[in-house]
């Protein structure tokens, strides 16, 4: 993407965006240079980084696709990131083709691809949220129009929780979006992990994403799996997330770092 000819009108090419970082990590196209050389410096430290984003985005395929397959039909991905393959509309549409879906996010350049790629598609909504503002998210009147509250649906925050650096309000954030649940309904979450990292590597991952507009912050699994109190968690639990129900078999190193993920199902 050239900075010059193809950021939009309020987007300032300079300065690295967490959102085109992933893009970045995962293949995309959809990222400026700022944004590339903020990520190969993330890579230097993090080496698997890579490998991980992509094997969260395959986790969040198959989480919706099991939700799906369970009769889950409503969707409301947060901090949905730059469209890339299987989003959650074409995994939920493929599985359950009356299922409806609504991404939020608060990135320009996310808002504009998302509404261009699903100007067509009357099941799937395209809101603009900030998540350190979950109430405005759960009582947004478009939402509220597109999905029905006293029916089972899903919140997905996949790879985002981690960019909420205070540990008080990312808990907040998630026990607000967690209340909104119906029984039946599902919270899929997936974050970054400290694992054995050490506090180096820890603290130079965390400078290098001060300088984007979010914040990075990675938690031990016992804070991640505190997310989903009060929610009954899918087996296998609270895993790495190329280990939550792979296709294939996949050995689990606990201790590793990365992303874990996990499916909680309110009863």
């Amino acid at each position: 993407m050239s900075d010059q000819e193809q950021a939009p009108p309020g987007i300032d090419p300079k300065t690295p965006s967490v959102a085109r970082m992933y893009d970045y990590y995962l293949g995309g196209k959809d990222n400026f240079a700022a944004d590339r050389e903020a990520a190969e410096k993330v890579m230097q430290v993090l080496p698997d980084v890579r490998h991980v984003a992509r094997e969260n985005r395959a986790f969040l395929g198959r989480a919706v696709r099991f939700l799906a397959e369970r009769g889950i039909r409503q969707f409301i991905d947060i901090g949905t990131g730059l469209p890339t393959g299987k989003n959650v509309h074409q995994v939920a549409l493929e599985t359950a083709p009356d299922s409806r879906i609504v991404y939020i996010d608060n990135d320009p350049i996310v808002l504009v691809h998302a509404r261009a790629l699903l100007a067509d598609n009357p099941q799937t909504l395209v809101v603009e949220g900030d998540l350190h503002d979950p109430k405005s998210l759960t009582e947004h009147p478009e939402l509220r129009t597109h999905i029905d509250f006293e029916k089972p649906f899903a919140i997905i925050l996949c790879a985002i929780m981690h960019f909420v650096a205070d540990d008080e309000e990312a808990t907040s954030i998630i026990t607000h979006l967690r209340d909104t649940l119906p029984p039946g309904g599902a919270l899929v979450i997936s974050h970054g992990f400290r694992g054995d990292l050490d506090e180096e590597a820890i603290a130079r991952a965390e400078e290098i994403y001060s300088h984007t507009k979010g914040a990075l912050k990675v938690r031990d699994r016992g804070t991640i799996s505190e997310y989903f109190t009060g929610l009954d968690l899918v087996e296998p639990g609270v895993v790495h997330v190329g280990a939550w129900r792979p296709e294939h078999d996949l050995e689990e190193d606990p201790a590793a770092p990365g992303v874990l993920g996990g499916v909680g199902i309110l009863r």
